[in-house]
């Protein structure tokens, strides 16, 4: 009995398909592999498999690409600053951007000493006083201006060396001592009344009850002529600390002084000038005794 071949012609091997049988040649029926043949079908499979690596890297790349493209849209939609942003960190963990300030250990030094404190009042303003300690030397320099020291007086009954309204005012505000001094220039001659009272608001209450009728007594004698007995003349009136202190400027030739004498003028306000200092000096030294 003879049978006829099995289902057609022989199955064709392809090398995506794991089952598949290679080809074989029929050369003769010697079951020799046609090497040429299996040489082609692996070339064959080499290329396709490369194409297949191209072309799923090439699809990865894009879909990378996507992938960041939709994050990047994402993150800009989601963190737009305006109003109020919501990605922000809580306010307690967003650092203050400063160092703590340092801390210093308090210090015993006591605030520094007011001078003025020290000629308010007769209970501190101990030093010793006197026309002399108050205005010392024999001439005062003032810028360029030298002024000759004249005579000096003092004494405990103040109405006795003022004009005019100026005792009345001194007695009501309690003076207890009036000091006197004249210094002269060039034809001008200034004298400088220093009142003291126990109090500075009495020193004020002298200074503000003090009008232009009252004035300290001119002082003549060791050189100075004579005044503003008659003449007119410049006052002025001041006061600091429980000092009240006034002035009186003049011609010696008798010349009344006129708003246009500006050299009687200067010479009034050096020596005002210079009592404030002293005053102030006399404060400032019981002070630093005090410190120290």
């Amino acid at each position: 009995m003879s049978f006829g071949q099995q289902g057609g012609p022989p199955s064709q091997w392809d090398p995506w398909k794991p089952q598949s049988q290679q080809p074989w040649t029929d050369g003769g029926g010697d079951g020799t592999p046609d090497w040429a043949a299996l040489a082609e079908a692996s070339e064959t499979r080499n290329r396709r498999r490369r194409l297949f690596l191209i072309g799923g890297g090439a699809v990865a790349t894009i879909a990378i690409g996507t992938a960041v493209a939709m994050a990047v849209v994402s993150s800009d939609g989601g963190n737009q600053a305006s109003g109020n942003p919501s990605n922000l960190p809580a306010s307690a963990s967003i650092p203050s951007g400063s160092a703590a300030a340092p801390s210093f250990e308090p210090t015993s030094a006591p605030p520094p000493l007011d001078p003025k404190e020290f000629i308010d009042s007769k209970a501190k303003d101990t030093a010793p006083l006197s026309v002399t300690l108050l205005f010392p030397g024999t001439q005062l320099t003032m810028g360029s201006a030298v002024y000759k020291k004249g005579p000096t007086a003092e004494t405990k009954n103040c109405a006795s060396a003022a004009q005019g309204t100026l005792p009345k005012v001194l007695t009501a505000s309690g003076c207890t001592s009036l000091m006197r001094v004249t210094y002269s220039k060039d034809g001008v001659a200034v004298t400088v009344g220093v009142a003291v009272f126990d109090t500075e608001a009495k020193a004020l209450k002298a200074k503000g009850d003090a009008d232009k009728k009252g004035f300290v007594k001119p002082l003549t004698g060791a050189g100075v002529k004579s005044f503003c007995d008659a003449a007119l003349c410049r006052t002025t009136t001041n006061s600091y600390g429980r000092y009240a202190y006034f002035t009186i400027s003049g011609f010696t030739n008798a010349k009344d002084v006129t708003t246009k004498d500006t050299k009687v003028f200067s010479t009034g306000d050096d020596l005002a000038e210079f009592t404030f200092r002293q005053i102030r000096r006399r404060g400032e030294a019981q002070a630093s005794a005090a410190a120290d």
